[in-house]
């Protein structure tokens, strides 16, 4: 039964993550011969004050670049 977690800057739409989801479990089932009803994809939301790259957040990195991107 595999179990994946994405972990990413929130701001995707449900309609985002469903489509992740479901091509991550497609990738389980032809790679891994998983089946796609024992698949489970967790999406966990990070906000981007709390996520940093070299010691930046991803919200400064947003607002430098003037946009509120994902």
């Amino acid at each position: 039964m595999p179990y994946v977690l994405v972990q990413i800057v929130e701001g995707r739409s449900a309609e985002a993550k469903k489509a992740i989801a479901a091509d991550i479990t497609a990738s389980l089932v032809e790679h891994a011969g998983a089946r796609a009803e024992d698949c489970y994809v967790v999406f966990r939301d990070v906000a981007a004050s709390d996520w940093l790259i070299a010691g930046e957040t991803v919200a400064e990195r947003r607002r430098k670049r003037g946009d509120a991107g994902t």
